[in-house]
């Protein structure tokens, strides 16, 4: 039974996908991304929305393919459901709340990284961060690991850069 359900939701995304791939290039791209996303009640800028591909393309191309798309669906699930869990009805989140929603979606901050991090995605200075915001962390928070782990060679959750790879991490990184 469950198995069933799985491929119905698969067929669902599927058709989904097709349905904002308006070139038929069984890719899509920022702006048909953004689309999809608008369909869901999910509006963002659109240098979220590059960065939303830019965490999953695996092949570098600029656009999502299904495969990637589906990878990216499941994260903004995970990201949505930890919201949910801890906004219980709630239209937002406190920043205590933001911190308990940050980890139940696998993102361990010290008190200066969290604090930093979500003053720079709460713009209007509210301390109040409505889905959007949250799931723009969380996009902001798994391209930074990204990247991390790409020169954690060692497993050891610690890494040295020059001047160069570090120039090339914010370049990643930009939103």
């Amino acid at each position: 039974m469950e198995h069933q359900s799985a491929e119905l939701d698969i067929e669902s995304l599927r058709l989904w996908f097709q349905s904002v791939d308006t070139d038929n290039s069984n890719s899509i791209n920022v702006d048909e991304l953004q689309v999809a996303l608008e369909a869901s009640n999910l509006r963002f800028p659109k240098t979220i929305v590059a960065q939303m591909i830019r965490m999953y393309d695996a092949d570098q191309n600029g656009a999502m393919s299904f495969e990637e798309f589906t990878k990216l669906h499941n994260f903004l699930n995970m990201t949505h459901r930890a919201f949910s869990n801890v906004a219980r009805n709630q239209q937002s989140l406190s920043l205590n709340e933001v911190y308990m929603a940050l980890h139940q979606a696998g993102f361990s901050l010290d008190q200066p990284s969290f604090l930093t991090t979500c003053q720079s995605f709460d713009s209007k200075r509210s301390g109040k961060f409505q889905i959007n915001d949250f799931i723009s962390i969380c996009i902001f928070l798994q391209s930074a690991k990204n990247l991390f782990t790409a020169f954690d060679t060692t497993k050891q959750g610690r890494i040295t850069l020059d001047y160069n790879q570090f120039v090339y991490c914010a370049a990643n990184l930009r939103i």
